[in-house]
């Protein structure tokens, strides 16, 4: 299992006083030397952490495999195709909320998304869809065409229960199954943290975890390089 960056909350410390510091591209930089398979940022609408800026120079910068989030909106697919990510990832999108509050609905937005992706793949991009672990969503997921899907976890994050764990645990497995079944490469993220993520090590159908949030936290106190490898030490133990 791969590790995966969110440097979104880099962004979100500078922007407090508005100055440069501290730059979500040097993090990426570090994040990437110490292990990480990719970065991760979210272009939201409201431009609340990442800006432009920060991905063009992030698309200059990184070298693994450069995640962009993103809600399906026009401008958002026109700087994809600009930019040129590895990996776009649809996700829903708020104004009003602190972070991403579920999965994509797929069902919902079916058709747009079909039209939405083709440009992008078109582009030499490839398209994953953050989703709830659901047989009907990864159905559809597949039938649009997309290449990955990203299964939620935030339902996970907050089970307190041993039983609610384990139920959580098979939901996660039986979607990641059926997703390789179909055709789709599978990765998880949300509310993931250095106390809950050994569980995954068991899903050999997850290749990667996306850590954002948790993983700046720690580093904010141990530095980025010490938190990346920690994390990298618990999916590899």
């Amino acid at each position: 299992m791969q590790l995966a960056v969110n440097i979104d909350h880099i962004a979100t410390l500078r922007n407090a006083r508005n100055e440069q510091q501290p730059d979500p591209v040097t993090a990426a930089v570090i994040a990437e030397l110490a292990g990480a398979s990719g970065i991760v940022c979210h272009l939201r609408e409201d431009r609340r952490h990442i800006k432009d800026r920060d991905l063009e120079r992030l698309r200059e910068a990184v070298t693994t495999k450069l995640d962009l989030e993103m809600a399906m909106t026009e401008e958002m697919q026109q700087i994809a195709i600009k930019t040129k990510p590895e990996l776009i990832t649809l996700v829903p999108e708020k104004r009003q909320e602190l972070t991403t509050e579920g999965g994509f609905d797929i069902t919902g937005h079916y058709e747009k998304m079909v039209e939405f992706i083709k440009p992008v793949q078109d582009a030499g991009i490839e398209v994953s869809l953050f989703i709830e672990p659901e047989k009907e969503a990864v159905r559809l997921a597949a039938k649009a065409g997309a290449d990955l899907v990203e299964l939620h976890t935030g339902p996970y994050s907050l089970k307190k229960t041993s039983r609610d764990l384990e139920a959580e645990i098979h939901r996660i497995t039986t979607a990641a199954t059926f997703a390789r079944e179909s055709g789709l490469r599978v990765v998880a993220g949300h509310g993931l943290n250095y106390y809950n993520i050994t569980p995954f090590k068991a899903i050999k159908e997850i290749e990667e975890i996306s850590i954002g949030h948790a993983l700046i936290a720690r580093a904010s106190l141990t530095g980025m390089e010490a938190a990346v490898k920690e994390m990298l030490r618990l999916i590899d133990a």
